[in-house]
């Protein structure tokens, strides 16, 4: 049940994985930091509170899946993974390193708890939408859960995946929308807009909600209301700011890639209460 405790815990390990988000892209020099920041709440709802998965057990046939169609937003997935306890958190320092198994983008041979590899805009939630197939016609009660970037709806895959979802009536299968309005070369709205996001998706027969994505409380809901949704897709609508968390990160495109300094780690984790 979601009550005011359960709430205050996953703001609590929130702001820890944000912690350990910033912590390990200083410790690489390498990596997407506004993009992390920004999905990190909708993350924890799905990783703390919603979805059946078993760390002793990444393979568990019965399992909700959640593949991160942003996957460039891998040091999200990665804090998430290490905190539920799918490998040691130790080994969060070695992102992007030669050899490590957290790379630059997700990948399943390499790490447990990921699903599929991801990286290339668009093919996650095609991917989403045929494992949700799947384990339909295999009689599973999985849910499938996989999050977009704003950025991402300019690919017209994403749209190819969002007809057939609806086609096949797949009401396992629930998307979010990291919503902060920036992409590497700045304002989506301008680079090429993608709006408006909520009717386009209604126009494909897609359930449509829309949230702030760092209140959860209100992610949590939104993710119960997409589970009682029957016979189409569920899409919630996080409204986001890159960079959340960390004044001088947020609402910068210029962070979508770039990692903090030792000194901006410093006055990161200063202002973070984990100094």
């Amino acid at each position: 049940m979601l009550t005011e405790t359960t709430v205050r815990e996953l703001e609590e390990t929130a702001l820890h994985l944000r912690v350990d988000i910033l912590k390990m892209l200083n410790a690489a020099q390498s990596g997407h930091t506004g993009g992390s920041l920004s999905a990190i709440d909708a993350m924890t709802a799905l990783y703390f509170h919603k979805m059946r998965h078993d760390p002793s057990n990444p393979r568990w046939e019965d399992r909700d899946r959640f593949i991160l169609s942003k996957g460039h937003a891998a040091p999200a997935l990665y804090a998430c993974l290490a905190r539920a306890g799918y490998f040691p958190s130790e080994d969060l320092k070695t992102l992007r390193r030669l050899g490590s198994h957290l790379q630059g983008h997700p990948d399943m041979n390499k790490t447990p708890g990921v699903e599929v590899c991801t990286g290339s805009l668009g093919q996650g939630i095609s991917q989403a939408v045929g494992i949700a197939l799947a384990s339909r016609l295999a009689g599973k009660g999985a849910r499938i859960y996989t999050l977009l970037g704003d950025g991402e709806l300019q690919e017209g895959q994403v749209w190819e995946a969002a007809m057939a979802a609806a086609h096949y009536k797949l009401d396992n299968l629930c998307a979010i929308l990291d919503q902060n309005g920036l992409q590497i070369d700045g304002e989506v709205a301008k680079v090429m807009n993608v709006g408006p996001v909520g009717p386009k998706f209604l126009a494909f027969n897609w359930h449509v909600l829309e949230v702030d994505g760092h209140d959860l409380q209100a992610i949590c809901r939104a993710l119960d209301d997409a589970e009682k949704t029957d016979g189409r897709p569920t899409l919630i609508i996080a409204r986001t700011v890159k960079g959340k968390g960390v004044p001088f990160f947020e609402h910068k495109a210029s962070y979508h890639g770039v990692p903090p300094s030792d000194d901006e780690l410093g006055r990161a984790l200063e202002h973070l209460g984990h100094s």
